[in-house]
C-alpha cells in the first residue's frame, strides 16, 4: 500500500456530519435538467459571462446525462471525445444540484486546475456560493513534527539540501495550509521533501506532539465541511483501503461521486490496493530507527549495530531479486514463479525477517520512551508481516510480482482488477456515480472500462468530438515499412520522422511504446536531418525533466521523442504541434505478470485473450496517443502510425476505426504535401500578425 493514505484519527466535532448538513434541496423531477439546459443555452449563465462561449451539443448532452444520474442516483459511464468540455459538463450539474459532491481526477496538477481555476469560475458564473475544498495525499502537506526532527538532523543533508530546509522552515511560519507545492524547486529534492512530510508508516496520529497543528488534519476537517471536495484517484483508493482495515475515513460521505480521467482508475486501484514490501521501505525504517534511537533512547539498545544489520539484510534481499538473464534490464516486473526460483531469494527473505525481528524486539522493549519509538515498533511489525506473506501461496484472485530497479526491488501482491472493490462501494447506495474520460473503450458498451471496474449495470454514453477531423486532420500508415519486431524498424521510424520534421520546421512528437527505442529513433533522426540539411533540436525523454523538455519544444524548431510519459496529459494546442508519430501499436507486454494473470483468467472463462484484452488495451492507448494532435477546433495536423499490421492484420480495421474520423492518406508524398501546406499556412498567419 502506498504512502498517500494514512490519516490521523480525527474528532468529528469540527466536521459537518450528515445530520448537521442542510437537507438536499427538493426539486421537481426534471428540474435539474431544465436548469442545466438553461445554463448551457445561448442566453444562459455561461454565455452571459463569456463573450467567446459557443454552445456544443455534445457538452449539453453529457451534462444532461449527468443531471439525470444525479437526480436518479444512478451510475453513468460516459466517453466524451476531445473538445467536448467534460469539466464544465459535470461541474455545472453538480453545482446546480446543490448536492454534496466528490470530484476525483488523475493527478495533483489536474486537481489544482479544478480547484483554482474551473470551480471558482463556474461558481461565480452560476451564482452558486458553494464551499469547495482541495484534499491531497499526506505527502503533499508539511508535517511540523518531522520538520522539527529534520532541523535537528540537518547535518545529514548536503549544502543545497540544508538551504532548501532553511527555506522550508521560513515558509512554515507563514503557510496556512502547508501545501508543499507552494515551494519552488522542492520536486528536485525528494530527499528533503521526505524529511518534512509524513506517510502512512511514520505518522504518529493523535500521539504526535504537533497534532493540533497538523495540516493533514486541517485539510480533512475543511473537506468534511465542504460542499464539493476535489481529490485524486490515489486518495480515493486510499480511503477505500483504510475503510477495509477499520481505520478512520479520509473522505466525507457524498451524494455525487465524479471520476474524471476514469480510464486511469483501474491501474491506479490495482497498484494502490496491492500489499507491497520494498527495499526502500525497509531502508527508510532503518534510518528512522537510528535517528530516533540515538536521539530518544541512546544507550538503551545497540541501535547502530541493529540498523547496520538491517541495511545489510535489505541489500542482500535486493541483490537476490536481480534476475540473471540477459534481458533483465528490460523486464521491470518479474513473475513470481521466476522470483521464487532465484538462487538466494528464499534465504535472503528469511535473513530480512530475522533482521526485522531484531530491530522490532529492541523497539518493543523501549517503545514507552516516546511516540516515535512506538510507531517505529508498529512499522517494524507491519513490514515483518509483509515479508512473511511472501512465503505464502498466491490467492487465485490475486497476482504477485517483483518490481526490479537499478537500486531497489519491490514485491507486490495485488488484485487483478477493482471489480469487487467498486461493487462493494456501490452496494452502499444513496449516491450518483459518474465516470468520464475521452477514452474508455473501443465499443459502444465501453467494455474495456466497465468490465474491469465492475460497472456492468451502468448506463453508458459515447459522445464524439465536435472537432472537424475530416477537414483538419490526416492519418497515414506507411505500407512499405519493416515490421515492429524487425531490427530496422526504429531506424525507419526516425528517418521518416525526420522528413516530416523538416517539412514543418520541427513541431513533431515521436511517441514510442518502449524506452529502449528512444535513442535508436533519435539517432536515426539526427543522421537523416543532417543529410536533409535541417537544423532542428532533438529532445529525448530522460535528457531533462518533462517540463523542461516541453518548454524547449514550445520554443520552436524542435522534435520531441518520448515514451509513455508523453502519451497522455500533454496539451500543446495551436500550431506548435502539427505531427504525431506513433512507432507501433501499444499492446501490453505479454511478459508482464499482471497481464499474464489476466490472460489466464480470460482463458478460464473460455474467452480469447487477444481480442478481449490485448486489442482493447491497444485501442485505448492508441486513442490517448493520437489525442495529442488535435486539441482545439482550429488545430490541424498529421498522425503517422508506423505499424503495417493496421493494414494487414484482422484487428487492424478495428483499431483504425477507434480513432477520430481523420482523412486517410495513401502515400508518403501525400503526407509531406499536407505538412508543407500546414507550414505555409503557419508562416502566412505569422506574417499577417507581424503586419498588423
Amino acid at each position: 500500500m502506498t504512502d498517500a493514505a494514512r490519516a490521523p484519527a480525527a474528532p468529528v466535532s469540527a466536521a459537518r456530519s450528515d445530520e448537521a448538513r442542510p437537507p438536499t434541496p427538493s426539486r421537481l423531477p426534471g428540474a435539474l435538467s431544465a436548469e442545466v439546459e438553461l445554463a448551457f443555452g445561448p442566453h444562459g449563465a455561461l454565455a452571459r459571462s463569456d463573450p467567446a462561449y459557443e454552445p456544443r451539443q455534445e457538452q449539453v448532452d453529457l451534462a444532461q446525462a449527468i443531471a439525470q444520474a444525479i437526480d436518479r442516483q444512478e451510475t453513468l459511464v460516459a466517453e466524451a471525445g476531445t473538445g467536448v468540455g467534460k469539466t464544465f459538463a459535470y461541474l455545472v450539474p453538480v453545482l446546480l444540484s446543490g448536492r454534496r459532491a466528490l470530484v476525483s481526477t488523475a493527478t495533483k496538477n489536474l486537481q489544482d486546475q479544478l480547484f483554482l481555476r474551473d470551480l471558482p469560475r463556474l461558481r461565480e458564473r452560476l451564482g452558486r456560493p458553494v464551499s469547495c475544498a482541495l484534499l491531497k495525499g499526506r505527502g503533499s502537506y508539511l508535517c511540523r513534527h518531522r520538520l522539527q526532527q529534520a532541523h535537528e538532523t540537518a547535518v545529514l543533508l548536503d549544502r543545497r539540501g540544508q538551504q532548501m530546509l532553511t527555506r522550508i522552515i521560513g515558509w512554515a511560519q507563514q503557510t496556512r495550509d502547508g501545501d508543499m507545492s507552494d515551494i519552488d524547486g522542492l520536486e528536485q529534492r525528494p530527499d528533503v521533501a521526505g524529511l518534512v512530510t509524513s506517510n502512512r508508516d511514520n505518522c504518529l496520529g493523535s500521539e504526535c506532539p504537533s497534532y493540533t497543528q497538523c495540516h493533514v488534519l486541517a485539510a480533512r476537517r475543511e473537506a468534511m465541511a465542504a460542499d464539493v471536495v476535489v481529490v485524486n484517484h490515489h486518495l480515493f483508493f486510499a480511503d477505500v483501503a483504510l475503510k477495509e482495515t477499520g481505520a478512520a475515513e479520509l473522505l466525507p460521505s457524498v451524494d455525487v461521486a465524479v471520476f474524471d480521467e476514469a480510464h486511469q482508475m483501474v491501474e491506479t486501484g490495482v497498484q494502490f490496493l496491492g500489499v507491497q514490501l520494498s527495499s526502500s521501505q525497509v531502508l527508510d525504517l532503518g534510518q528512522d530507527v537510528l535517528a530516533a534511537g540515538l536521539g530518544q533512547a541512546r544507550g538503551l539498545a545497540p541501535w547502530q549495530e541493529l540498523c547496520a544489520g538491517l541495511e545489510l539484510a535489505v541489500k542482500r534481499w535486493r541483490l537476490a531479486g536481480q534476475p540473471a538473464r540477459a534481458d533483465a534490464a528490460a523486464v521491470g516486473r518479474l513473475p513470481w514463479e521466476e522470483v521464487q526460483s532465484l538462487p538466494d531469494w528464499s534465504a535472503a527473505t528469511a535473513a530480512l525477517q530475522q533482521a526485522l525481528d531484531a530491530v522490532g524486539g529492541a523497539l518493543q522493549q523501549h517503545e514507552e520512551q516516546s511516540a516515535d519509538l512506538k510507531r517505529l515498533a508498529e512499522r517494524c511489525v507491519e513490514l515483518r508481516q509483509r515479508a512473511a506473506m511472501l512465503e505464502t501461496a498466491v490467492a487465485p484472485s490475486r497476482v504477485r510480482w517483483l518490481d526490479v530497479g537499478a537500486q531497489h526491488v519491490r514485491a507486490v501482491d495485488s488484485p487483478l482488477d477493482i471489480r469487487a472493490l467498486m461493487a462493494e462501494q456501490q452496494a452502499i447506495g444513496g449516491k450518483a456515480w459518474v465516470f468520464t474520460s475521452a477514452t474508455l473503450g473501443d465499443d459502444e458498451a465501453l467494455s474495456w472500462f466497465c468490465e474491469s471496474a465492475g460497472l456492468g449495470h451502468a448506463r453508458r454514453l459515447r459522445l464524439g468530438s465536435p472537432f472537424d477531423y475530416a477537414r483538419n486532420a490526416r492519418v497515414y500508415v506507411p505500407a512499405r515499412f519493416p515490421l515492429p519486431h524487425e531490427a530496422a524498424h526504429p531506424r525507419m521510424v526516425g528517418r521518416a520522422a525526420a522528413h516530416c520534421a523538416k517539412a514543418l520546421s520541427g513541431r513533431c512528437f515521436v511517441l514510442t511504446t518502449s524506452l529502449r527505442v528512444l535513442q535508436p529513433v533519435a539517432e536515426a533522426m539526427r543522421d537523416e536531418l543532417v543529410k536533409l540539411g535541417a537544423d532542428l533540436e532533438i529532445l529525448v525523454q530522460g535528457s531533462a525533466s518533462k517540463r523542461t523538455l516541453l518548454d524547449r519544444f514550445l520554443a520552436g524548431r524542435a522534435v520531441l521523442v518520448g515514451s509513455h510519459s508523453f502519451w497522455e496529459g500533454v496539451d500543446v494546442p495551436g500550431d506548435k504541434l502539427q505531427c504525431v508519430f506513433i512507432d507501433k501499436l501499444p499492446f501490453p507486454s505479454p511478459k508482464d505478470p499482471l497481464v499474464e494473470a489476466r490472460v489466464r483468467h480470460l482463458r478460464e472463462q473460455g474467452r480469447d485473450p487477444f481480442m478481449s484484452y490485448f486489442v482493447p488495451e491497444a485501442a485505448v492507448a492508441l486513442k490517448q496517443g493520437a489525442g495529442r494532435l488535435i486539441r482545439t477546433v482550429q488545430d490541424q495536423g498529421l498522425l503517422v502510425l508506423c505499424d503495417t499490421r493496421l493494414l494487414s492484420a484482422r484487428y487492424g480495421r478495428r483499431l483504425l476505426e477507434c480513432l477520430p474520423p481523420m482523412t486517410a492518406l495513401e502515400s508518403g508524398e501525400d503526407a509531406l504535401s499536407w505538412l508543407r501546406t500546414l507550414d505555409q499556412g503557419r508562416m502566412l498567419k505569422a506574417s499577417d500578425a507581424e503586419g498588423s
